[in-house]
């Protein structure tokens, strides 16, 4: 089989050339000789599967994209021609989990509040919003889950009025695009939905960019922007040339690179390996464990030896402690110097450095020594905790 792989695919190589010729391409740069002979095309969202694509690959009979959204790929056009088709839901879940929790982390110590008494109200409740419901549930925090299509398919699911979640202090979209149907998520939230939140609140957006009206925001940020909510912006609308001039009113904004962890990426690799083993009637030989390097023992994470009872006390050690790991203040910052002197980031997503999640980490017990509180935290979050020093 012809395989064409996208070379930012982590470990791409190494899992798909036991299954036939197969090739890296860069995004955008597709060779139409290797297009016109493959079988089997494996895309990131910056590749667009459309009709004119499709045309031009009479051989193709499978194509699979190693990222959890596939708006990128034109599924009526994949139909006509009956090409097998097929998504990495759920990849990257756990890195859009420690993302969004990160950058409330940071917000609760740059502005002192007491995270773990707010409310969140999570917008999508597939496999990100799941992870990070289940992730903030699990440290104490009260959560308010959204989604009416999920409660019509699964009747153990009951999704709260949405009015419920737009009184929540933190308001999470993890939602797909959709355009059509009864619960189209286009503009989601517009002008009329944003004013109905207060200055207090927070606002996230990692799932796409349409979703949240852009031209919306800035219109409402221009007109009031004391009376605005705090946002943390990942996805943006018109990617990768994007509305600049909604920098100066966000608490964060990085590149759409929520989900970029390592494992988050790899994961979507694994998972394209084993659904074109399927296709092809082949038991899966290898594993994403073969192939992930050990975490790196060299990362410092900072000692924070004082005991304390009190609660901002805690956060902000579990923030110190979660900073070593990802600081969402170091993206962005980097994210508005580059943005500065560039009309597109997609050079930021592509060269992205490597971000591990927070499961590939242990910490020695010594750095949060007295910090009962802070240890049950991070070890809920997902770390692990060692009498080992050496780790450090």
């Amino acid at each position: 089989m012809n395989i064409l792989f996208d070379d930012n695919m982590p470990y791409a190589a190494d899992f798909f050339s036991g299954l036939g010729k197969a090739k890296a391409f860069c995004a955008g740069q597709i060779n139409g000789d290797d297009l016109a002979r493959c079988e089997a095309l494996l895309v990131r969202s910056t590749t667009k599967v459309d009709a004119k694509l499709i045309e031009s690959a009479p051989n193709l009979e499978y194509v699979a994209t190693a990222t959890a959204g596939f708006n990128h790929i034109d599924i009526q056009a994949l139909r006509q021609r009956s090409i097998k088709w097929y998504a990495a839901g759920g990849c990257n879940a756990r890195a859009v989990a420690e993302y969004v929790t990160c950058g409330l982390f940071k917000l609760s110590v740059k502005h002192d509040f007491d995270l773990l008494s707010k409310s969140v109200g999570i917008v999508g409740v597939g496999n990100v919003g799941s992870a990070l419901s289940s992730m903030l549930q699990s440290i104490g925090m009260k959560v308010v889950e959204y989604d009416p299509p999920r409660a019509q398919r699964d009747e153990h699911f009951e999704s709260a009025p949405f009015d419920d979640v737009l009184k929540c202090d933190v308001i999470s979209l993890h939602v797909p695009l959709v355009t059509q149907g009864d619960f189209p998520t286009l503009h989601m939230f517009n002008k009329q939905i944003l004013n109905r939140l207060y200055p207090d609140q927070i606002l996230i957006n990692a799932c796409r960019g349409e979703v949240l009206s852009n031209a919306d925001l800035l219109e409402c940020f221009e007109q009031n922007a004391h009376s605005m909510p705090r946002l943390i912006l990942d996805c943006w609308e018109g990617e990768p040339c994007i509305d600049k001039r909604l920098l100066p009113y966000l608490s964060f904004a990085t590149a759409h690179i929520a989900g970029h962890s390592l494992e988050g990426k790899a994961n979507g690799t694994e998972m394209v390996y084993r659904d074109l083993c399927r296709h092809l009637n082949i038991s899966p030989s290898l594993d994403l464990r073969q192939f992930l390097p050990k975490f790196d023992s060299n990362i410092a994470f900072e000692p924070v030896l004082q005991s304390t009872s009190n609660e901002q006390g805690v956060l902000t050690i579990v923030s110190k402690v979660i900073d070593c790991m990802y600081d969402i203040e170091n993206d962005d910052s980097f994210f508005r110097r580059y943005m500065a002197k560039s009309d597109s980031f997609s050079e930021i997503r592509r060269n992205y450095p490597v971000r591990r999640e927070w499961h590939a980490a242990r910490i020695p017990l010594d750095h949060v020594q007295g910090n009962k509180k802070a240890a049950a935290i991070l070890e809920k979050l997902g770390f692990s905790l060692t009498n080992d020093s050496r780790c450090a």
